[in-house]
């Protein structure tokens, strides 16, 4: 891991009550195993770890996303949401065999929202995706949850209708998988539905979007087109401990992910630079984040 030091923006301060929206917590294999089949195998990345993390930065709320690793079973992410207290959400991983009766007992632990993970899967087919899109909005929406999306901008695009007509928010992982270079067409049908308020948008990822082994800058005309588009519907993540790219078909035994070096804090700084102004910083660090996620 980098060396951490206290975050000082060149350019905005901290507010208070920033919020990561975007974390991964991996425990130790033997108290959390990893799913049957699976497409990576985690290692282990400790909450402990993340909190030295946020303290530098001075992020005070954090929302944890399950991991594509871990299928169906929330446990790891539920043990760590009680021990962040109201300060935390979740986002979590259903399936067919979920009750009711789970969704409630996630939802009273702080859980906020499904995930739908093509992007990690390996899965492609439009109408498959569309289809479990429509039964999962279903399911959650007597819940005020969202639905959170891991998906190529391609996908996202193809299932731009049923974004727009589904019954709960839906959240765009890592700036709607974009890429960078991706020209104002490909784009479009994004910004589409981001300029219209049906869907969110994570600004989290630049390094997953960036064709740059460092630096990411190529991500910021991105980052700037979706800050234009609408700053309201807009929140930011660290998407800490920064796994290497996975994507790719499920198997028993797949390779151990490893995790990339990335300073958190360059992260932020190349948010300032697409917020353009400190209300807008601020807007995508607290204010969106307490709107959506219900702290």
């Amino acid at each position: 891991m980098p060396k951490l030091q206290k975050y000082e923006s060149a350019q905005y301060p901290m507010p208070p009550l920033a919020c990561d929206c975007h974390m991964h917590v991996f425990g130790r294999p033997d108290r959390y195993p990893p799913a049957a089949t699976r497409s990576y195998t985690p290692r282990e990345a400790p909450l402990a770890v993340w909190r030295d993390v946020a303290e530098a930065l001075g992020l005070e709320r954090v929302v944890v996303v399950q991991p594509s690793a871990y299928g169906s079973d929330n446990q790891c992410t539920v043990d760590n949401l009680r021990v962040l207290g109201v300060r935390a959400r979740g986002i979590v991983q259903i399936d067919a065999a979920t009750t009711e009766t789970e969704l409630r007992y996630l939802h009273a632990v702080g859980v906020r929202g499904v995930r739908l993970n093509p992007k990690s899967l390996g899965l492609r087919d439009p109408a498959a995706l569309q289809a479990l899109l429509v039964e999962t909005s279903a399911r959650i929406a007597p819940l005020n949850w969202h639905i959170q999306l891991h998906a190529s901008l391609a996908l996202v695009s193809d299932l731009a209708n049923a974004i727009r007509n589904a019954l709960v928010p839906v959240v765009l992982d890592h700036m709607g998988g974009a890429r960078a270079g991706d020209d104002k067409a490909a784009l479009r049908p994004l910004l589409n539905l981001l300029e219209a308020g049906q869907c969110w948008v994570k600004l989290s990822g630049a390094y997953r979007v960036s064709r740059q082994e460092s630096g990411f800058s190529d991500t910021t005309p991105i980052a700037c087109a979706l800050v234009a588009a609408n700053p309201e519907q807009l929140v930011w993540g660290t998407d800490w401990p920064h796994t290497a790219e996975h994507a790719g078909a499920t198997s028993p035994d797949p390779p151990t992910i490893e995790f990339r070096s990335i300073h958190a804090a360059a992260l932020l700084d190349l948010l300032a630079e697409a917020a353009g102004d400190e209300a807008t910083f601020n807007r995508i660090l607290v204010t969106n984040p307490t709107r959506l996620y219900g702290f």
